[in-house]
């Protein structure tokens, strides 16, 4: 049975996720309270390691919206792309995390799913790592989040969850073509400028 605190979580979340696909900066504001909301959630249904998850992307949350302000030279951050080589050691430690910490679950609590609920957490660091630097890898990572994260809510019977994460992954595609587009423009509004100065 769907809860008042899962329903609202996945309100708050959904715009807040809307907002980021759509490059707009009070995406970060409304998930530090839908993080909130599903932190308390997950530790209901024992879903451990998205507790943890959650913590993280409150922390992050706050750090996301300064940089997306600020930016790194005084400037709106703009959308930019990651190195491969910062790519390839993410998905490395991400890997090794995600066993490491499925492996602490299984042997210490009485987590549903460790290796699965690891990937989630493991992976939406890495995912949220890159949104916070307003990098166009983001939307790829997002996608294998919500792949998993699909099957893994609707088996702990939060099928509200589930149908929403079903809902986002469509948003992460959608996203990334956005990103990719807007990125395309701000560099040739750029090099317009460069042009003419």
């Amino acid at each position: 049975m769907t809860s008042s605190l899962e329903i609202a979580a996945n309100v708050v979340m959904t715009v807040s996720i809307v907002l980021a696909g759509r490059n707009n900066v009070h995406s970060w504001w409304l998930g530090v309270v839908g993080c909130a909301m599903f932190a308390a959630l997950f530790y209901n249904v024992k879903l451990y390691a998205d507790v943890a998850l959650q913590l993280f992307f409150i922390v992050t949350c706050f750090i996301g919206w300064l940089r997306w302000l600020r930016g790194d030279a005084g400037g709106a951050l703009p959308i930019s792309r990651a190195r491969l080589g910062a790519l390839g050691w993410m998905v490395g430690v991400g890997i090794a995390a995600t066993l490491g910490y499925g492996l602490m679950l299984q042997a210490y609590t009485n987590a549903y799913a460790p290796f699965i609920d690891s990937a989630v957490l493991m992976f939406s660091i890495v995912a949220q790592l890159l949104l916070m630097g307003r990098r166009v890898e983001t939307w790829p990572f997002w996608l294998l989040v919500n792949t998993i994260s699909v099957p893994l809510y609707a088996s702990r019977g939060l099928h509200l969850t589930a149908l929403l994460y079903a809902a986002y992954w469509i948003n992460a595609l959608v996203s990334w073509f956005f990103w990719r587009r807007q990125m395309r423009q701000d560099d040739a509004h750029a090099t317009l400028r460069a042009l003419k100065g």
